[in-house]
């Protein structure tokens, strides 16, 4: 197995960006983290396609419902299933004042191109805590070994 240390990094590195960018409102650096045909799917369900849908729709809800809040993100695993693909599970969540417990879920898949890794697809679900622990519990095998 290669040692893929500054590939995590650089993949670390992207994931911070888009905190970063997310925090300063800014539309435009979101966007350039994504490759020009990625697909962003919202935890309602909307599906965005290619950088410039998903930069412009960030830019409306910068000036809209997510106006001043910040995000907050930690790394669940990544997998690589290529030199230039890998899959990063994390979870996540925007919030004002006080940071919170993280309450959605994400995938993403991001591909190295020329300039660096960049997502290609993204996907957020809100996780329901309680419809989990009512699964857990008359379902326990249902339980993921690692949450």
């Amino acid at each position: 197995m290669s040692d893929r240390t500054a590939d995590l990094a650089a993949i670390q590195q992207l994931l911070d960006g888009i905190v970063r960018a997310w925090d300063a409102a800014d539309a435009d650096a979101f966007g350039r983290a994504f490759t020009a045909d990625a697909s962003y799917v919202t935890f309602v369900g909307t599906c965005y396609r290619g950088r410039a849908d998903i930069t412009e729709s960030h830019r409306a809800l910068f000036r809209a419902f997510t106006k001043g809040t910040r995000m907050a993100s930690e790394t669940v695993s990544t997998t690589f299933l290529g030199p230039d693909v890998a899959v990063v599970v994390g979870r996540g969540d925007t919030f004002k004042g006080r940071r919170r417990a993280l309450s959605k879920i994400q995938t993403y898949v991001l591909v190295r191109e020329p300039g660096g890794w960049r997502v290609a697809a993204f996907h957020n679900t809100r996780r329901r805590g309680l419809m989990e622990r009512v699964q857990f519990r008359f379902a326990p095998g249902t339980r993921p070994a690692v949450r």
